[in-house]
């Protein structure tokens, strides 16, 4: 069971996730996209939005930091357990209300909103289902960890940075507390079922928006002026700027 679990299943889903993403891209190019419900609701959607998208940024860059750097690294600068012990929690706790809070305005609306709820698909409520459920887990161990100090980078860190060495180690996951177990099951779960869900979007940030050039705006007819209430305006043709799907 313990290689099952901590091995098997984590090399399932990653393998799930590029070569979903993969044939994604070649067979379904069309819908790769958020599917946006914008124009059913708005107002719930410019309050949830940013929330749960810039707290995810924050959750994101703390699991880098605690997940993929050993603990010797930050020793070795100078920074203690205790010291990051103290940092994750102060700056991992409001990111992860940010995200909680952010996911409950929108789901919310997608219940509420009866244009929106009718737009969600069997996919989009598992995914809803899983994200919850890696949020709340999530910030189970986050807020656990002001009583009981767990260092989860002598054991869930080096299990999973193991499963890309030659040699994986799934009996330390196996000494994790249940609720960490829980918690990568769920997101392995996530991971799995993520290309063929609308969280490919994730890979389609409009970078080229970036460096596109300015839109022109100009009068159509010079001699009766851009503050006439009879100007109409014309856009100076501009090349339209690459699709960036991938970043």
């Amino acid at each position: 069971m313990t290689n099952l679990l901590w091995m098997t299943l984590p090399y399932i889903a990653f393998t799930s996730f590029v070569l979903g993403h993969l044939w994604r891209y070649r067979t379904d190019q069309f819908g790769w996209t958020t599917r946006s419900s914008q124009i059913y609701e708005s107002r719930l959607l410019r309050l949830g939005s940013p929330l749960f998208h810039f707290g995810i940024l924050g959750v994101l860059g703390g699991h880098v930091v605690g997940l993929l750097i050993p603990e010797s690294w930050t020793s070795a600068i100078g920074i203690s357990e205790h010291t990051y012990h103290l940092m994750a929690i102060g700056m991992g706790a409001p990111a992860g209300f940010a995200v909680i809070a952010g996911a409950a305005i929108l789901l919310y609306r997608r219940v509420t909103v009866p244009a929106v709820r009718g737009a969600t698909t069997v996919s989009d409520k598992l995914m809803y289902l899983l994200l919850v459920g890696a949020l709340v887990t999530g910030m189970v161990n986050t807020l656990g960890n002001v009583v009981s100090a767990y260092n989860y980078r002598e054991t869930v860190s080096p299990w999973l940075r193991s499963l890309f060495t030659p040699h994986p180690t799934p009996e330390l996951m196996a000494t994790a507390p249940l609720s960490f177990q829980v918690h990568v099951i769920i997101v392995l779960t996530l991971f799995a079922i993520w290309p063929y869900t609308r969280l490919v979007h994730m890979f389609s940030a409009p970078i080229g928006y970036l460096v596109r050039p300015y839109v022109v705006y100009r009068s159509r007819d010079p001699q009766r002026g851009s503050n006439s209430r009879y100007a109409k305006a014309w856009v100076t043709p501009q090349a339209p700027p690459p699709r960036n799907r991938w970043v």
